[in-house]
C-alpha cells in the first residue's frame, strides 16, 4: 500500500509541476508578444499548441517591418529571456532576414517579413490551435 500511495503522490506532484511549467510558458509567450508589439511587430498571434504538437507548447508569430526591426525584436526577446533565466535552444542569425526564429523549447517565436509569413502560413497550418488572448502592455507599465 505504501508504494502505491507514494507513486500516486509522485504522479500528482509531476502533474502540478507540468501545469506550472505550462503556465510559465504561457506567461512567457504573452510577454514576448507584448514586447514584440512594443517594437512595432505587426499581426501578432500566440498559438496554444498544447495537445496538438510535441514541437512546443506555444508559438508566437508576428510580421516584422524590416530586417533591422526583426533583428532588434529578436535581440530584445533574448535580453528579456535572460532576465528570466531562460536560454534559447537555438536562434537564427543572418545578415539579411526574411524569417527570424527563437526556439525556447516550450515557446517558439517566429517573426517573418510579410511575404514569407503569407508563404509559410503558420497561422493557417495551425488553424485548429486556440489563440491566446493577449493585450499590448499598458503605457508606462512594465
Amino acid at each position: 500500500m505504501r508504494d502505491a500511495k507514494t507513486s500516486s503522490e509522485s504522479a500528482g506532484h509531476t502533474d502540478t509541476q507540468r501545469h506550472a511549467g505550462e503556465e510559465d510558458a504561457r506567461r512567457f509567450a504573452v510577454a514576448v508578444a507584448r514586447l514584440a508589439d512594443s517594437l512595432k511587430t505587426e499581426e501578432i498571434q500566440v498559438l496554444d499548441l498544447r495537445g496538438l504538437s510535441a514541437l512546443a507548447d506555444f508559438f508566437v508569430i508576428g510580421t516584422g517591418t524590416s530586417d533591422r526591426q526583426m533583428r532588434a525584436v529578436l535581440d530584445a526577446i533574448e535580453e528579456h529571456a535572460r532576465g528570466l533565466g531562460r536560454r534559447p535552444f537555438s536562434t537564427t542569425r543572418r545578415a539579411s532576414t526574411s524569417w527570424v526564429l527563437a526556439d525556447y523549447v516550450d515557446v517558439v517565436i517566429h517573426i517573418f517579413d510579410e511575404e514569407h509569413r503569407a508563404y509559410y502560413d503558420l497561422d493557417g497550418l495551425w488553424g485548429d490551435a486556440p489563440r491566446v488572448e493577449w493585450q499590448p502592455a499598458a503605457q508606462g507599465r512594465d
